[in-house]
């Protein structure tokens, strides 16, 4: 199996198709932010994993469909973004993962109780962005390409879902 090293990137501009191998590559080098931006769109670890599963068997299954526009993980973090979306909508009603409730009075998990309610409350392409920018640290040309939007949308996304959260969470929850 090929090694990502500086000579022999997924996303260097010479490289124009999408082989198992570097499709195999692409997803051992981030298999761990696949699947945390799949499990935050889909609601769930269980849904993370079926959708980056899904995501993983079409782009094997349909990998002559690249074109190299954009970058292979570009295109692959479009699939799992879209697998996650789908995931989400077979199953909407999905239920909270119930946790401790030892720490009920505890302010840290008030404080992330109220950041995953105001994140929740945004509109899908503000936290979708949000968590590709910030679950899987892609840059604004990466979420670009995975939301099938132009950059620019991704900065103005961005900046109002920064606005919202402001605004319901105050700003030193933000900092």
């Amino acid at each position: 199996m090929p090694e990502l090293t500086s000579s022999h990137r997924l996303d260097s501009p010479g490289r124009r198709e999408a082989t198992a191998a570097t499709i195999e590559a692409a997803y051992r080098a981030r298999a761990g932010e696949f699947l945390r931006v799949a499990t935050a769109i889909a609601g769930s670890q269980e849904g993370g994993r079926e959708a980056v599963q899904e995501a993983l068997a079409r782009a094997f299954a349909r990998r002559a469909t690249f074109r190299g526009s954009g970058t292979l993980e570009a295109w692959l973090w479009k699939a799992v973004v879209n697998a996650a979306r789908n995931v989400r909508a077979r199953s909407p009603q999905i239920a909270e993962e119930s946790g401790d409730e030892t720490g009920a009075d505890d302010p840290i998990d008030e404080r992330r109780d109220a950041v995953r309610a105001a994140v929740a409350a945004l509109p899908e392409r503000q936290r979708h962005a949000l968590f590709l920018r910030y679950y899987a640290d892609l840059d604004y040309a990466a979420i670009a390409a995975a939301l099938g939007v132009r950059r620019g949308t991704v900065s103005a996304t961005l900046s109002q879902a920064h606005a919202r959260l402001r605004a319901r969470l105050g700003e030193e929850v933000l900092t």
